[in-house]
């Protein structure tokens, strides 16, 4: 499996150098600042993407922009290659460093700067969580919506990299529609701010851009977010469903009526059995398929959106409805399925697939998803944001075995191949990376591929920052 997926041959110079550059970047940084020793590199190899794996000619863990403004320039001064990481938890490869490669790493930058209830936004350095956000506000509150299912882990910095969503984001928006601002180093060390409290900057929409990019325009040290109040009251609902396609179709006709729930997030048995194993959390285990679907609002919202949710699932043959009573039972609900990834992992490895396509394709998709794996000899387990046809297919293998490793990236391309062919896209919010960067020819043309590669590279002549990943490796300037 790792010759499928090439990455750029290491500079012998740079490799040669190593030692050198090791004492320029220990001069800038503290001692435990500055991981080098090959030991001490293994937890770097990887990030949650864990087929391939590089050792890093070096990691960097600044604690201030100035410090990371001074390791990207003397990186620079010397065309060394730079990784940039927030807490590893990228499921395409986009935090995997190579030999020649200095990573720069956000954890030891976890300040919160500044929290403005006024104007609802609060500033933060770039290796602060999600969760933590919303745990300094909500005594007064306020939430910060965007919410990966790592939002315990996730860093803000590697969220706008790949601009992350979350469960919740079909109201809320993703990462770029809740972000103001960000102070960000350019390759050479250069310090950048874009946007800022305001709703609206002048100039170009520089933010928009850096939003997705994935560390391949510069390294953001600092974000001001926006903060929106808790609703009154919120309520998951559990529809059990006697097919997959049954409940792919109930979603896009709920969406198709004008209802916008908060959230509403799909389940296949295979996932049910997985996380109910795991979370104990009362899933119907007599279904084929599982919506959780939230509401929020007074009582009154919740009661008639729920009536008008409910009358579509009827029309569906739903087999099973249940409304969570308490607020215990409603964290139980989410426990599990924001344990998906970890409780699939309890069983098997796997490969997260992260394709997105039009609500009206989800059950055609979902049909198709299963044909494809079973053509493999391979099975998957289907959880995903189907709101915004966020799918997120796991297909199980044995990592161990090099030709079922074969198959399970043999399967995820096909599957991602369906998503394109069915009106959608490659990533909904985990990125290209490594993982999808091969398959960029078939969503966009030559034309558009060297237009987004020009964009790039007005940022980084020399292609040094996240090398390898996003754009495919033939035909870059």
């Amino acid at each position: 499996m790792a010759e499928a997926i090439r990455f750029l041959q290491p500079d012998p110079r740079i490799v040669a150098e190593r030692e050198a550059i090791i004492a320029e970047l220990a001069a800038i940084l503290p001692p435990e600042r500055l991981i080098h020793r090959p030991r001490e590199l293994t937890p770097f190899e990887t990030d949650g993407f864990l087929a391939y794996r590089r050792t890093p000619l070096a990691v960097a863990l600044p604690e201030t922009t100035a410090q990371l403004a001074a390791v990207m320039a003397a990186c620079h001064r010397r065309k060394v290659k730079i990784v940039p990481r927030g807490a590893g938890t990228s499921l395409s490869g986009g935090a995997i460093g190579q030999e020649d490669a200095v990573i720069v790493g956000l954890s030891a930058m976890t300040k919160i700067l500044d929290i403005d209830l006024f104007n609802r936004t609060a500033t933060v350095q770039a290796g602060v969580t999600n969760l933590s956000i919303s745990e300094a506000v909500g005594p007064e509150g306020f939430f910060y919506a965007p919410d990966p299912s790592s939002q315990l882990a996730c860093t803000i910095g590697g969220n706008i990299g790949m601009n992350s969503g979350g469960a919740h984001c079909l109201k809320y928006g993703v990462t770029t529609n809740n972000l103001l601002g960000v102070k960000m180093v350019l390759v050479d060390g250069t310090v950048i701010e874009l946007g800022g409290k305001a709703l609206d900057a002048a100039g170009y929409d520089l933010l928009g851009l850096v939003c997705g990019s994935e560390g391949q325009l510069g390294i953001v040290t600092e974000a001001t977010v926006r903060l929106l109040a808790k609703p009154e009251g919120a309520r998951p609902v559990l529809f059990g469903f006697d097919s997959a396609e049954a409940a792919g179709t109930c979603v896009a006709d709920i969406i198709g009526a004008g209802i916008v729930p908060v959230a509403i997030e799909f389940m296949d048995k295979p996932a049910i059995e997985i996380c109910e194993a795991f979370a104990k959390a009362g899933y119907p285990m007599d279904v084929e398929a599982l919506l959780i679907v939230e509401v929020e609002g007074s009582e009154a919202e919740m009661e008639a959106m729920l009536a008008l949710i409910c009358d579509i699932a009827r029309t569906h043959g739903v087999k099973t409805v249940r409304e969570s009573q308490s607020a215990t039972e409603a964290a139980l609900i989410w426990k599990g399925r924001k344990s998906a990834f970890g409780a699939t992992g309890r069983i098997a490895d796997y490969i997260c697939m992260d394709g997105t396509v039009p609500l009206s394709q989800l059950a055609h998709v979902l049909k198709r998803t299963g044909e494809i794996t079973r053509s493999y000899g391979l099975r998957v387990a289907n959880v995903f944001h189907a709101g915004d046809g966020n799918m997120h297919p796991l297909i199980l293998y044995n990592i161990n075995d090099p030709e079922d490793a074969a198959k399970a990236e043999a399967a995820g391309n096909d599957i991602l191949r369906l998503c394109v062919d069915a009106g959608g896209c490659l990533t909904g919010e985990h990125g290209v990376g490594i993982e999808k960067r091969d398959l960029m020819r078939h969503q966009y043309s030559e034309a558009d591929l060297k237009q987004q590669m020009a964009v790039r590279a007005a940022f980084d002549p020399d292609w040094l920052l996240n090398p390898s990943k996003v754009f495919p490796l033939e035909g870059r300037s």
